[in-house]
């Protein structure tokens, strides 16, 4: 009652003398609320030494384990129309199947007999480089024939060298008896003359040697000539050596030139081949992707770009898919003071957003509702909302995730660290310390290795 008046209702009025008075304020129920208070404090005395869990909580969503089994969008890697759909939104797709056609929107990219076009001048240049392969044969057969002619040839004048050589030796030869010749007739004309004057000879016999000796003299002048003219000879033939080499030099060098200008044009063409081929298997691949498919079996998500004869650039998001199988993962957020305390291997609650449960934060083991994890991946590097991303797989030791889970709704997770008494953790809290940092067995077995 509210103390608005000096009467005192306590000292006026007695309640003792009531049933209600008598049943509570008897003595014996001092002495029972006293051994309840005591009995109560002996039990709070006991838990404050029952053991307790320190944990680290986050909070994040479901997502999976490997980056090819995430949520993904389709993309066209060149620009079009959409000309007309197959699917769906919430359709299963199998890899491979058509999801939808486009058209082609630059102009370069318009003909429809573009593939065939170009098949065709890859022929036509074909022929063209195999044109050229047959001259370049036909031109190394005609230096080949130039070459074996030259040597013909040179061999012919070597030979015609070789006799005017000999023939101006057998002219020497001559003349070195003409000039023999000469000198007996001019001893015998001197000898003679002599004997005529001494009256041994007559004049007839004088004469006889004059005539002899002017015959010897001729026969000396046209040796000297023929040796002159075997002399002109070897000359031409050293002549007609250097003109039968430079004559086929220019012919071979002349059917060198042109078949190395063939080479060229037959290597220009082969680019020309090349390059058409690799454009004939860019058009190919282009007309393929007209047709933009399944990447790999799940359902379509949501369709992007709706609707018929929109248009859009490459790289464009067209269509979401969700693949159909995929291990499930939790992908959580923990605070920088705590990532310290987080490792490979390590054990974490989870609760699922949509599924009820009983959380005992330091008692997992009496909690309802949660399922086991471990961790397998800690970033290394700060995330955009100041946290340290974790990634959860399932414990496989522990009962299975629920099946009805999807991709991106919501789980609260707790990382089991050490067993602490309660006192300590209460005192812990009341404190703001942060939890006890401690290695995990495993890693500290394997820090001591090392």
């Amino acid at each position: 009652m509210l103390n608005i008046t000096d009467n005192k209702l306590n000292q006026k009025v007695d309640i003792t003398g009531y049933k209600a008075g008598q049943k509570v304020f008897h003595a014996r129920h001092y002495k029972h609320f006293n051994r309840f208070l005591a009995a109560f404090s002996i039990i709070m005395l006991i838990v404050l030494f029952l053991p307790w869990t320190q944990t680290i909580s986050g909070k994040g969503y479901l997502t999976t384990l490997t980056p090819d089994q995430r949520p993904q969008t389709i993309q066209s890697p060149i620009p079009g129309r959409i000309e007309k759909w197959y699917v769906r939104e919430g359709d299963f797709v199998e890899k491979g199947d058509t999801i939808l056609h486009i058209s082609e929107v630059k102009s370069e990219y318009f003909d429809p007999n573009l593939v065939q076009r170009t098949g065709q001048q890859i022929k036509a240049k074909s022929m063209a480089v195999n044109s050229y392969q047959g001259k370049v044969k036909a031109l190394e057969m005609q230096i080949g024939a130039l070459t074996r002619e030259r040597g013909l040839k040179l061999e012919q004048a070597k030979n015609k060298l070789m006799q005017s050589k000999l023939k101006v030796e057998s002219d020497s030869i001559d003349l070195e008896a003409a000039n023999t010749n000469i000198t007996i007739a001019q001893r015998q004309y001197d000898r003679v003359v002599q004997l005529e004057k001494e009256g041994l000879k007559a004049v007839t016999d004088v004469e006889e040697k004059r005539l002899k000796l002017q015959e010897t003299q001729a026969k000396l002048i046209s040796q000297q000539n023929k040796l002159l003219a075997s002399k002109n000879e070897v000359i031409n033939a050293r002549v007609e050596i250097n003109r039968v080499q430079a004559e086929y030099t220019d012919k071979i060098s002349k059917a060198q030139s042109e078949m190395f200008t063939a080479q060229s044009n037959q290597f220009d063409s082969e680019a020309q081949v090349t390059k058409l081929e690799n454009e004939y298997t860019n058009y190919e691949m282009r007309n393929n992707l007209m047709y933009i498919r399944a990447p790999q079996s799940g359902f379509i998500n949501k369709a992007i770009q709706s609707g018929l004869g929109e248009t859009f650039k490459e790289g464009d998001r067209l269509v979401g898919i969700m693949p159909s199988k995929y291990d499930m993962a939790v992908e959580t957020f923990v605070e920088p003071i705590d990532l310290p305390l987080v490792h490979i291997g390590e054990e974490v609650r989870i609760q699922f957003d949509g599924w009820p449960a009983i959380i005992f934060s330091g008692w997992p083991n009496v909690s309802y509702g949660t399922f086991g994890g471990k961790v397998v991946a800690i970033e290394t590097f700060i995330s955009d909302n100041g946290k340290y991303r974790i990634l959860l797989a399932p414990n496989e030791e522990e009962a299975p995730w629920p099946k009805d889970l999807r991709v991106g709704s919501g789980a609260n997770t707790m990382a089991l660290l050490e067993d602490v008494p309660i006192w300590f953790e209460l005192w812990r809290q009341l404190n703001g310390f942060p939890p006890n940092y401690y290695q995990p067995e495993n890693t500290t077995a394997d820090v001591k290795k090392k």
